[in-house]
């Protein structure tokens, strides 16, 4: 909740101050209208600087912050080695966020595995700029809630389940904690919905619709079993069992906002997306886990047009 409460008043205030700068600049003559003064050409470094940021191109950038919910799931645990063939039934999840701050730093670092952050490069497809083809990365995180009390189904250690189990560090924990990745090509549509169309102080509706593939990493302890891909920087992607990363899946997902221009080329953007993920082999030791997960995301992103 505090992480929650942080992130509203910095939202909140970033807009707050960028909404005053708006206004301001609104109201400010535009002395260019008026001539160049003397001795300043317009190939002056400012002139060149200012040209480069009102120049918006067709592409565009930009970086977020996330939460995530996760509906109740059953998890399938397939170790045949011990005797094991069971599923979890209804198991809750959480993300695991840090601080923004924490996300700020990742940022500047560029290690991008330390917090909940969102990628996205997209090119647009008209002159209106209304229509674009995006590449989006979702750095997520997910993570089963210990003491919970789960239905257990199948086959333990070649006896029926038949007693429920409650989840804990060393009986059953089971993170995609660096993280439950989505990587997804996005078709993206915006709409005009106040202010001056393609200026400062633009409104618009932003809508994506996208699928991908899922890149996580397995992070989990299944009755005292430890799984262990090795160190992260040894084999790192993507489709060994040993890999740090490993593809183990589809997503498909939807998202629906707003994007306001700060500035011709700069903008913040607000989105509500809901993704579906079908999860196969994912690597617990000595063997593999099967599962499905509805997820809810805020991202709250800033970005420009290049």
């Amino acid at each position: 909740m505090k992480t929650i409460s942080a992130l509203s008043l910095f939202c909140g205030a970033v807009v707050a101050a960028f909404l005053s700068f708006t206004v301001r600049a609104q109201q400010t003559p535009d002395k260019a209208a008026e001539g160049p003064a003397a001795g300043v050409t317009s190939d002056a470094p400012a002139a060149r600087f200012d040209r480069a940021l009102n120049d918006e191109g067709k592409w565009y950038f930009s970086w977020g912050y996330s939460r995530q919910q996760y509906a109740p799931s059953d998890i399938h645990v397939s170790q045949p080695g011990l005797g094991n063939d069971f599923t979890l039934h209804q198991v809750k999840a959480s993300d695991y966020p840090g601080m923004l701050g924490d996300a700020v730093n990742a940022f500047f670092k560029l290690d991008l595995t330390s917090a909940q952050e969102n990628i996205r490069i997209g090119y647009f497809l008209n002159p209106e700029k209304t229509f674009a083809i995006e590449l989006n990365y979702d750095h997520s995180k997910y993570n089963t809630d210990a003491g919970q009390t789960v239905r257990v189904s199948g086959v333990v250690s070649n006896l029926s389940a038949a007693s429920p189990l409650v989840t804990g560090a060393s009986v059953f924990d089971y993170a995609l904690h660096n993280g439950f990745n989505h990587i997804m090509l996005n078709a993206v549509w915006l709409h005009h919905l106040h202010g001056p169309k393609q200026e400062l102080g633009e409104l618009q509706l932003i809508s994506r619709l996208g699928a991908g593939l899922l890149l996580p990493h397995a992070d989990n302890t299944i009755f005292g079993h430890l799984n262990d891909v090795g160190p992260k920087g040894e084999r790192v992607c993507c489709f060994d069992s040993h890999d740090w990363w490993q593809v183990n899946g589809w997503t498909a997902g939807a998202e629906l906002g707003l994007r306001y221009r700060i500035y011709k080329s700069i903008y913040l953007e607000a989105t509500q997306k809901f993704a579906y993920g079908v999860l196969r082999g994912v690597p617990v030791y000595r063997g593999t886990a099967d599962h499905s997960v509805w997820m809810s995301e805020q991202v709250f992103s800033t970005g420009f047009m290049f």
